[in-house]
Order: C-alpha cells, then sequence, then structure tokens
C-alpha cells in the first residue's frame, strides 16, 4: 500500500473510531444522569418525610440544589457528545462526498474539529459536575463528623 492510500484509509476510520468513543461516554453520561435523577428523588422524600424545624432539612435543601446543578452540567454535557457524534457522522460524509462532490479538503476537517471541540466543552462540564459531587459530599460528611446535636 503506498502512503496516499493509507492516509485515506485512516481519514476514513478516524471518524468512525470516534463515534465509539461518543457511544461510550454516552452511556456512562447516561447513567450519571440517571443516578442524579434517582438520588434528588430520594433526598426529595427524605425532605418530605422530616419534620418541620429538623436541622436535616436544611442540609438536604443544599444538597438537592447541588445535585440538580450537576444533573443539568451533566445533561448538558451528554447533549454535547451527542452533537459531537453527528459532527463526526458528518465528517465521514463529507469525506466521502470529497471524490463524489468535489467538496473542499477543509469540509471534513472542520467537522471533525467542530467535533473534537465539543468533546473538550464535555470533558470541562464533567470536570465541574465532579466538583459539584464532591460538594454535596462535603456537606454530609461534615454533618456525620459533627454527630448529633
Amino acid at each position: 500500500m503506498d502512503g496516499d492510500s493509507l492516509q485515506r484509509i485512516a481519514a476514513a476510520v478516524t471518524p468512525a473510531v470516534m463515534v465509539s468513543a461518543c457511544g461510550l461516554l454516552a452511556l456512562g453520561l447516561d447513567n450519571q444522569a440517571a443516578r442524579m435523577s434517582a438520588r434528588v428523588r430520594e433526598m426529595a422524600r427524605e425532605h418530605r418525610e422530616l419534620p418541620e424545624g429538623n436541622p436535616r432539612r436544611a442540609l438536604v435543601e443544599k444538597q438537592v440544589d447541588i445535585l440538580a446543578r450537576r444533573h443539568a452540567m451533566l445533561t448538558r454535557a451528554l447533549k454535547l457528545n451527542y452533537a459531537a457524534l453527528l459532527t463526526f457522522v458528518l465528517t465521514s460524509l463529507l469525506y466521502l462526498g470529497l471524490g463524489l462532490f468535489g467538496l473542499s479538503a477543509a469540509a471534513p476537517l472542520t467537522s471533525f474539529a467542530l467535533g473534537v471541540g465539543m468533546l473538550g466543552a464535555m470533558a470541562i462540564l464533567v470536570l465541574a459536575s465532579l466538583r459539584l459531587s464532591r460538594a454535596a459530599i462535603t456537606l454530609e460528611k461534615d454533618e456525620v463528623l459533627r454527630g448529633p446535636r
């Protein structure tokens, strides 16, 4: 195989690999978002069952707020992931269109770069959601270590 053939194969396969990677990321993000939803429902139930004036109610309210913000971040990250997946599919289509429709070589490259940028933004949101997760755990830890009043 000559160098041009290998380059074409690599250019055709790379978006497909990225589509697979996005699929795996989507599974993990969806799982995290589902866990956040379940945890918020549990905490809302706990909040409803606590008597008025119970100091735990304020803690639960803070944690629900944190978890709801984290869920929103994970949802945005998941949307970015799916948008990136679509751009990688578009990259493959544009690459195929190079020969068929005489498209510019910049078209698939631009599409691919856009997808990579979306994955970068997704990673930033996931990192921010981890920071929120730590904040919720810290609230719980502080209450446990304080002990009963």
